[in-house]
């Protein structure tokens, strides 16, 4: 039960452990020449493609980390990774954590000033640019690896996988999180063994599998679920690096034959409004994965209905990645994410202070055990933010939640998202959902703004759909029919678009500044 508190309790790793070698070296012995890697760029033409075998990837990765090394970098620096969508952004990853090197992948989205403030704040050494992303003034400490000499440096004798620890850093990554500076998430070799909990309870993931990633190589979601878990069970991967279409999903599907869809819950609601499902064969595909956001009820059920699938739903943060899921292999609740992954130490604990775990269907905030293989080593240079997180040997996530008799989580929102109306408390996350429901309604937000002196309503932004107009009393109408009276937005503005971080996560506390006059 997720109420005990002895810790993980699944198979722990070696001590000696290296992320890169765990993901590659078991299938580029057994299967060299099995497809690794799809890669297709040509929205015009989907079955035109890039296939790389596992040989191959590994062959490159270890021939660019003596690459690396051979630069002047050393074991334990950070290499920051500022390129776009192509399979050499996850090659100079691998390889730098093959090196022992500290790579630090980076959102194509950020701008030139935020990857300024990052270079600076994690102390890189080098930065590796493939010239499609801008770059700021770089200082004389920190090295240029461009496209040119990365290709260079793939032309190395092969080094082997550097023997790190299961404690030594292997990746730093900065949240998404809705302060004006990001914080640095520095992870061990472990937290790609970490995920191992995810293989069976949420992607019931085999060697046989194919697995389409909708997110860029530029993108940590795709990074671990479309690279790390695939390669450590010897799956193919199949990533997609042309322009952004949402018409092109169905056609891969019909085109590569994957097995397993991974998406977020938006890209699935674009997908059923915008694209003819019926026209494309999807029979390849066992079932679907969402996370990054919580999944909409009709999203689910509009997917099931089209296409016969299921989705199957996961929890998670950048500090541990997903921990809590749905997936085919276990029982499953409507509305709910699901339960705890196998071997994980989750309890629901007093929103402010104490380690005892609620009772069941009592709201708190959800922690981990401080000795998942999967969590963090910590924040990156922010001790007093650490410890706020820290709790009794718990990890505090900040998300509210319940959780029922049969183990399902029953997800609040944020602990600093929950809004108050007429005495009662209100997840601005399930309003969205209800809003994100209207035929006419593309993204919507939700928050508290102020309209007098100590006087706060709930409101709701909104972004129509393309080529379509918001009626706000209609959309009002709409809310009211599937909402308690005081979780109903007491005023609806239209606008042309919400604040976003670079990772495409909406801002909720900027929200605010779209109220005009």
């Amino acid at each position: 039960m997720s109420t005990k508190t002895s810790g993980f309790t699944g198979q722990l790793p070696p001590e000696t452990f290296n992320l890169a070698q765990y993901c590659l070296s078991k299938s580029a012995k057994q299967t060299p020449d099995k497809t690794a890697l799809i890669i297709c760029n040509d929205h015009d033409s989907p079955s035109f493609c890039q296939r790389w075998t596992y040989r191959q990837i590994e062959e490159t990765v270890l021939k660019l980390a003596a690459g690396l090394l051979s630069t002047g970098l050393q074991k334990g620096e950070r290499l920051f990774i500022r390129m776009g969508n192509s399979i050499d952004y996850a090659l100079v990853f691998f390889a730098a954590n093959a090196a022992g090197l500290v790579p630090v992948p980076a959102s194509s989205q950020l701008s030139v000033r935020e990857v300024d403030l990052l270079l600076n704040d994690c102390g890189a050494s080098a930065i590796a640019s493939d010239g499609a992303l801008s770059l700021p003034e770089l200082s004389q400490e920190i090295a240029l690896l461009d496209h040119q000499l990365i290709e260079q440096l793939k032309q190395s004798e092969p080094i082997t996988y550097c023997q790190t620890l299961k404690d030594d850093p292997a990746f730093l990554i900065y949240t998404s999180g809705t302060s004006s500076k990001p914080k640095g998430v520095l992870h061990a070799q472990r937290a790609v063994w970490g995920r191992r909990p995810m293989y069976r309870d949420w992607y019931d993931l085999s060697g046989n599998d194919r697995l389409l990633h909708t997110g860029a190589f530029n993108w940590t979601y795709t990074l671990g679920t479309g690279l790390f878990d695939p390669w450590a069970n010897g799956a193919t991967s199949i990533v997609y690096t042309g322009k952004k279409d949402v018409t092109i999903w169905p056609k891969l599907v019909e085109t590569y034959k994957p097995s397993i869809l991974a998406a977020v819950p938006s890209l699935y609601r674009q997908i059923l409004k915008y694209c003819d499902l019926a026209t494309n064969d999807m029979n390849s595909l066992r079932h679907c994965l969402t996370a990054g956001e919580p999944l909409p009820e009709n999203i689910r059920e509009n997917w099931f209905e089209q296409t016969g699938l299921q989705l199957y739903e996961a929890l998670g943060m950048s500090e541990i990645s997903t921990y809590i899921s749905s997936s085919p292999a276990r029982a499953t609740k409507r509305g709910s994410p699901g339960m705890p992954q196998s071997g994980r130490c989750v309890a629901i604990l007093p929103k402010n202070v104490g380690n005892t775990p609620l009772d069941i269907n009592q709201t708190g905030v959800i922690a981990i055990h401080r000795s998942d293989p999967g969590l963090m080593l910590g924040y990156w240079n922010r001790p007093d933010e650490e410890a706020d997180a820290l709790r009794d040997g718990w990890f505090i996530t900040g998300d509210l939640a319940s959780m029922d008799e049969d183990g399902f989580i029953w997800f609040g929102g944020r602990n600093d998202d929950l809004m108050n109306a007429m005495g009662y408390r209100v997840s601005p996350v399930e309003v969205e959902a209800v809003l994100l429901q209207h035929p006419d309604v593309d993204h919507a937000g939700v928050c508290v703004i102020s309209v007098g002196d100590n006087v706060e309503i709930i409101a709701g932004f909104l972004v129509p759909v393309a080529g379509a107009s918001i009626d706000v009393k209609d959309v009002d109408q709409f809310a009211s029919s599937r909402l308690a009276t005081y979780k109903v937005p007491k005023k609806l503005l239209v606008v042309d678009v919400l604040p976003c971080n670079a990772s495409g996560k909406l801002l909720r506390k900027e929200l605010p500044l779209l109220v005009r006059g």
